[in-house]
């Protein structure tokens, strides 16, 4: 059994927030793949299902980002899971948005939440980055990370983003990273086109001769 962590702040005024992509992202997949009704569990909402015939238990933790270790940890030590059975998703400042990353282990890179659950479990989890960008600043990140998307990108790069990550869900689960990252990317920036090849010069048109009466 796999366990899918979302990241995220829990309540309405949150619900459209960038920092709430990994929420976004772990509501898709279980919507996607059937998954059984969200239950309180955990200290967060739990729903049970399968993808690609393996189990993934998909959790949300409810302990707002900052103690979102609280929530994994209990999970994961009820099912006695290691850490490289955790896939955490999550927002990414330092990828521009629409763009996935996967690693496992490594630094927190500021993450609040990623922070807590390397206290809880240690860091050998799986992270999936969802990019959402910088704003620039590094004093306007607070606010940035929480406001809403724009509504360029919730009817653009953010819908299409989730449906990839969801879709492509089973390579995490095959253990391949480097397909799920170039299936996502593929999807959320298509390349351009190739261009049509020429069409092959028409053949000479022969015209045929005249007789002397004109026949």
């Amino acid at each position: 059994m796999l366990l899918f962590v979302g990241l995220g702040n829990p309540g309405p005024s949150y619900e459209g927030n960038r920092h709430n992509i990994g929420f976004m992202a772990i509501d898709e997949i279980a919507r996607v793949y059937g998954f059984g009704p969200w239950r309180s569990r955990f200290q967060g909402l739990v729903a049970e299902g399968h993808i690609a015939g393996g189990k993934v238990l998909a959790l949300k933790p409810l302990t707002f980002m900052n103690e979102s270790g609280r929530s994994v940890g209990e999970a994961a030590r009820f099912f006695k899971l290691e850490p490289k059975k955790v896939c955490v998703f999550y927002d990414e400042l330092d990828l521009v948005p629409g763009k996935v990353r996967v690693k496992t282990g490594g630094g927190a890179g500021g993450h609040n939440g990623i922070r807590s659950i390397d206290q809880h479990l240690g860091n050998d989890f799986q992270r999936i980055r969802l990019g959402i960008g910088h704003p620039g600043d590094k004093a306007k990140v607070h606010g940035y990370v929480l406001s809403d998307f724009a509504k360029a990108e919730r009817n653009g790069w953010v819908p299409t983003l989730i449906d990839a990550v969801a879709r492509e869900a089973p390579a995490l689960l095959a253990g391949d990273e480097g397909r799920f990252m170039s299936r996502v990317t593929h999807a959320v920036f298509p390349p351009p086109p190739k261009p049509a090849k020429p069409s092959p010069p028409a053949a000479p048109t022969v015209e045929s001769p005249i007789s002397e009466d004109g026949a």
